[in-house]
């Protein structure tokens, strides 16, 4: 092989190479961004749970003394 099939040869396997690692960097973060959607998701249910908890007990009645002390 020459010199310059070589060359070509190398930078056709880096190519490659490169091709391979972007594709699995791609993949993880797809399935990273899954993950941040899931997390958001159950954040904004808990953020429904909390704030319906507050109202309610924001509802409820003052403590007061039972009426024989």
């Amino acid at each position: 092989m020459s010199d310059e099939q070589n060359r070509i040869t190398t930078l056709e396997e880096m190519v490659a190479h490169q091709a391979k690692i972007i594709e699995e960097l791609s993949d993880q973060i797809a399935e990273q961004w899954k993950v941040v959607e899931q997390t958001r998701q159950k954040l904004d249910r808990l953020t429904e749970r909390f704030l319906t908890l507050e109202e309610q007990s924001l509802d409820a009645p003052a403590i007061t003394k039972p009426p024989h002390y």
